[in-house]
Parts: C-alpha cells; sequence; structure tokens
C-alpha cells in the first residue's frame, strides 16, 4: 500500500499563485484581527447617546472580523504556506488607530471604529486589485469580506450622520 502524503505539494505556478495569496491576505488577516481587538475594547467602553445599539452592533463586527480573518488565514493554510497571526506581529503590522484607554462617547467611539475599518478596507481593497491576476478563488473571498465590511461601517456610521 503507497503511503499518501495529505500535505499540500506546490511546484511551478501553483506555488508563485499561493505566495500571492499570502501576500495579499495576510494583511488583511492582520487588520481583521486588530480591528476586532479594537472593537472589543470600544464595545466594553462606549458610553452616551446610542448605548445599547453601538454596544451590540460592536459585538456584531467583533464576530464579522473574526470569522473573516480566519477564513483568509484558512485560504492561505490550505495553499501550504504559513501565516503569522500571533497577537505581537498583529500589533507590529497594522494600520489600525490606538484607542484611547477608558470610557469613550458612543460618537467618539464611532468615529475611531469607523477609522479603522476605512483602513482595513484600504487593505481589503489592495487584496481585491492584487487578487485579480492570480487567484480569482482567493479574491472571491476577499470580495464578501469588502462587502460585509462596508455593511457593517454603513450600520455604525449611521449612528451619527445627520438624516
Amino acid at each position: 500500500m503507497a503511503k499518501t502524503d495529505f500535505a499540500p505539494t506546490q511546484t511551478g505556478t501553483v506555488a508563485a499563485e499561493a505566495s500571492d495569496v499570502q501576500k495579499y491576505l495576510e494583511p488583511v488577516v492582520v487588520e481583521l484581527t486588530a480591528l476586532s481587538v479594537n472593537g472589543k475594547q470600544a464595545h466594553w467602553h462606549v458610553r452616551g447617546e446610542n448605548f445599547v445599539g453601538v454596544h451590540e452592533y460592536l459585538d456584531t463586527l467583533i464576530d464579522h472580523c473574526r470569522a473573516w480573518a480566519d477564513e483568509a488565514a484558512e485560504r492561505i493554510i490550505a495553499l501550504g504556506l504559513p501565516l503569522d497571526g500571533r497577537i505581537e506581529t498583529v500589533a507590529d503590522r497594522t494600520g489600525q488607530p490606538t484607542l484611547e484607554p477608558g470610557f469613550q462617547s458612543s460618537t467618539e467611539t464611532i468615529k475611531r471604529i469607523v477609522a479603522g475599518i476605512d483602513i482595513a478596507l484600504s487593505v481589503v481593497d489592495a487584496a481585491i486589485d492584487g487578487l485579480d491576476d492570480s487567484d480569482l478563488s482567493s479574491q472571491d473571498i476577499v470580495i464578501g469580506i469588502e462587502k460585509g465590511l462596508r455593511k457593517d461601517r454603513w450600520f455604525l456610521a449611521s449612528h451619527i450622520l445627520p438624516a
């Protein structure tokens, strides 16, 4: 009976495509992971107008970010490449804004989290563009993330946008 190796193998074009996937998806994982951590910090410390809606929607955003980061990470791993999602790596590589410690008004919380979503969207948009010529399956994953992030941005920003 022949030995079966279930580890992904890469040769030629497949290896190059996998490398592109890692190049574009790892920053997506980093930004979504950092956004989920900032979202949880904001969730614990939001105060003021629209408290319940903002507090609860931040948990929804966090759940989305964690699921999307996992989906992007698993795509990299499925192609046989490693990923560095350690907290120190995420902290070092993220573009997310630093949140002030302690309690924040709901308006300030929303502004900061929306700014973080915008940073994540810029990374996601770069991944969509970068994956266009190399891996459409991975690009499809990122397009789904982009759609969801834009919806989450809309839901949060609508709390403070004028009518």
